[in-house]
């Protein structure tokens, strides 16, 4: 039994308090609610108020001290009423934390509290969907709660609430887990103004990888043993709780592994691969740099500067057994020196940069013919190409270009191409570093060349391990992305996913290159769970996988066989691609498999191969199908009308939230009327269905094969029943608390 802030082991005459504010607040308007929430009580003058409570700011200080949590949380709530309220915060604790000790304090004064069980707030929760017929709640069915009164709350006023609260985080294999209640999006009456979360991370063992699941987070490393991670945002709602894995490893390689898997169904792991922040053999990692340099006319300006100050930051990085080169290009080609050059050439080469202007055409073809006949095989090479307008000079045709530099690039080259503005071939640009092990970034007129190429050579100036093969001994690995997989750099942290069919402990093996020796890393007693596991696994291989598909059908054409795959992935999981505009459109049907099929046939109307190769479409283009196959969090572009929870993908069809494997053609739904009895036993058997309710009053889910399908209520909500009358404080708490009888 969890005891009081206080303390103190029995129930406080506060906690009875408590207890009556929850139940007058059961009866009286309808809940408002941020992570924690207050469920504000009607005054006498205005029993019927139904005015909510919204949230001004959400920040959020988490300090992680090896594996202890402390979390204070600072939230203002405003109400808009003209009148004075009293109501009962709620903060839906973290699935399975172990909660060490709370404190809280109401504008400054501390105030009591209780942490409820699992059954208590559920005993909450009910009540509050039964009364107000509002299921939003139900998201939080299973969770402990920690509750507490809060009074007054001015008129047209503001109530500050700071929580805080600490917890041992378990390692798994030396992987951690931190979760914030943050899926605010339905609980507050309008967008907050500010949501911030800051993670001061601190370990005695070197950290190795940080990832979020669920959010884009800004990561400051200050050596192997801290970080500051933080996330910002402001005028949202936010959709999803904030999640974060770290690991630590005294190893040479951080290595750990998330999955996921559904009854009957191939499962989904993730891979988290992150090399020690330095590398500790530097010295000993020989690699050539090549830097191939557009001074066409269209680059005069702020354009080529930018540019040769990006080669000057090159140029000072190189460590001592480095090599470089310098190609550039105009109408003709001109190089700094026809062999490679030690790093100390760096000041030679530098003048070379500084005498450059830009003038005349661009010849595409020959510079990176002269740059592939000047790279040597044997060790990495790096190849950073940098243009901003197409081919005009020598050989033009893409096909032409880019069937050359494969003939001529040998197996260690990486191709690393930047296109600068928007009249760029992003076909020719795409296409030569993906088949070259490398990635094309396009650099915005707005954005700074400079500060893109420094910021992406500062990730590859320390390759640990090149050539990187994975394998299983006791399962099989399958459909893996990103792919082929690409080199690992010191600082950086590789995110790999794919499929497996077997589960349980096995023994993972990653392979790779350094220097030309071979590198094998072994990974025994790994864990692939046998169902279920963390659920967005699944939808970032899907991403990753859509992003695939896409760029396939992008540079090598459409396949019937492709675009049918692709669809079929998008509506499975929920994915907005230019094919599956339909998702939100109730017209089309897309949950029959007769639907899916004919959608096939006209999804050439939306096609990616119908924009052209250069201008600001073709660049959105090529950055869309880069963000989805490198992507780190999955869902692509979801919006309002496609949900991702609990391991399903639910859009909005008719006003009805419906599960995209429900096939109305095959399945005969149960129907369930929302808050009845037979409703909530679903619930009470089946809890994850919380996250699926929680949508609307109108749902259809399909659960082991069978589908679901939640009808509103029909009659007035039980909530417009006269008030009931103040019971006596010991009967209240007599049934608020039945142990008490003891």
């Amino acid at each position: 039994m969890h005891s009081p802030v206080s303390g103190r082991s029995r129930a406080t005459p506060a906690v009875v308090r408590l207890a009556v504010a929850v139940v007058f607040a059961l009866v009286g308007a309808a809940p408002v609610r941020a992570d924690g929430f207050i469920i504000p009580i009607p005054p006498p003058k205005a029993p019927d108020l139904t005015a909510e409570l919204s949230v001004k700011y959400h920040r959020v200080q988490v300090s992680i001290g090896d594996q202890i949590a402390q979390t204070a949380i600072d939230q203002v709530f405003l109400n808009p009423s003209p009148y004075e309220l009293e109501g009962t915060y709620i903060f839906p604790l973290p699935e399975d934390a172990a909660i060490s000790d709370f404190a809280m304090f109401v504008d400054g004064q501390r105030t009591s509290g209780k942490v409820l069980n699992k059954y208590e707030a559920r005993r909450i929760y009910e009540d509050i969907v039964r009364r107000r017929r509002d299921p939003a709640i139900l998201e939080y069915l299973g969770r402990n709660a920690f509750q507490a009164s809060i009074y007054p709350i001015p008129a047209h006023g503001e109530k500050r609430v700071q929580l805080s609260y600490s917890q041992v985080l378990v390692a798994d294999r030396g992987l951690f887990h931190y979760v914030y209640p943050l899926s605010t999006e339905r609980f507050s009456s309008r967008p907050l103004d500010e949501v911030t979360i800051t993670i001061e991370l601190q370990s005695t063992v070197p950290v190795r990888a940080i990832y979020s699941p669920s959010h884009e987070v800004s990561i400051l490393r200050d050596g192997e043993f801290s970080a500051l991670i933080s996330f910002e945002a402001n005028d949202v709602r936010p959709d999803r709780d904030f999640e974060l894995y770290y690991s630590v490893s005294e190893g040479e390689l951080g290595f750990n592994v998330l999955s996921y898997r559904e009854a009957d169904e191939d499962g989904y792991f993730l891979m988290l691969i992150a090399p020690p922040l330095e590398n500790r053999a530097q010295a000993s990692i020989p690699k050539d740099v090549i830097f191939v340099l557009d001074t066409s006319g269209s680059m005069q300006g702020n354009k080529l500067q930018q540019a040769k100050e990006a080669l000057r930051f090159v140029l000072d990085r190189l460590q001592p057994s480095d090599r470089f080169g310098i190609i550039t290009f105009n109408s003709v080609v001109t190089a700094f020196s026809d062999t490679l050059e030690p790093p100390a050439s760096r000041d030679e080469a530098w003048q070379f940069v500084r005498d450059l202007s830009a003038a005349g055409g661009t010849n595409i073809h020959r510079a990176l013919t002269e740059a592939l006949t000047l790279s040597k095989p044997g060790r990495p090479q790096f190849v950073i190409f940098l243009t901003d307008g197409l081919p005009t000079v020598g050989v033009t045709d893409v096909a032409d270009i880019i069937h050359d530099v494969a003939q001529l690039a040998s197996h260690d080259v990486r191709l690393f191409a930047f296109g600068v503005g928007y009249d760029v071939n992003t076909l020719l640009l795409d296409t030569i570093s993906q088949e070259h092990r490398g990635t094309s970034s396009y650099v915005e007129p707005d954005q700074n060349l400079e500060e893109e190429v420094s910021a992406f050579y500062s990730k590859i100036s320390s390759p640990v391990l090149t050539d990187l093969r994975l394998s299983a001994d006791g399962a099989r690995l399958d459909d893996l992305y990103p792919y082929p997989l690409p080199d690992l750099f010191a600082g950086t942290q590789l995110l790999v996913v794919g499929r497996y069919r077997t589960s349980g402990t096995v023994s993972i093996t990653l392979e790779g290159a350094l220097d030309g020796k071979s590198q094998r890393f072994l990974f025994p007693a790994t864990r692939l769970t046998e169902l279920g596991g963390q659920d967005s696994v699944a939808l970032l291989w899907a991403t990753r996988k859509v992003g695939y598909l896409l760029r396939e059908i992008r540079l090598k054409g459409e396949n019937p066989e492709l675009v049918e795959e692709l669809i079929s992935l998008s509506i499975r999981y929920g994915i907005m691609t230019p094919y599956t505009s339909f998702l939100v459109d109730e017209d089309e049907d897309i949950l029959t498999a007769d639907g899916r099929s004919g959608l096939a046939f006209r999804s050439e109307l939306n096609s990616p191969q119908v924009l052209p190769f250069s201008g600001a479409k073709a660049v959105a283009d090529s950055q869309m199908r880069s963000e989805l196959s490198l992507s780190e969090h999955g869902g692509g572009m979801q919006t309002t009308e496609v949900k991702w929870l609990g391991g399903k993908a639910l859009v909005r069809r008719d006003g009805i939230w419906t599960d995209t494997t429900y096939d109305p053609a095959a399945m005969a739904p149960k129907v369930l009327t929302f808050g009845s009895t037979e409703y909530f036993a679903l619930l009470a058997a089946h809890p994850e269905c919380g996250k699926y309710f929680a949508l609307g009053q109108e749902v259809i889910v399909v659960l082991g094969g069978t589908a679901y399908s939640v009808a509103p209520q029909s009659g007035p909500a039980v909530a417009d029943a006269p008030t009931q009358p103040r019971l006596p404080w010991p009967i209240i708490r007599y049934w608020w608390n039945p142990a008490s009888r003891e």
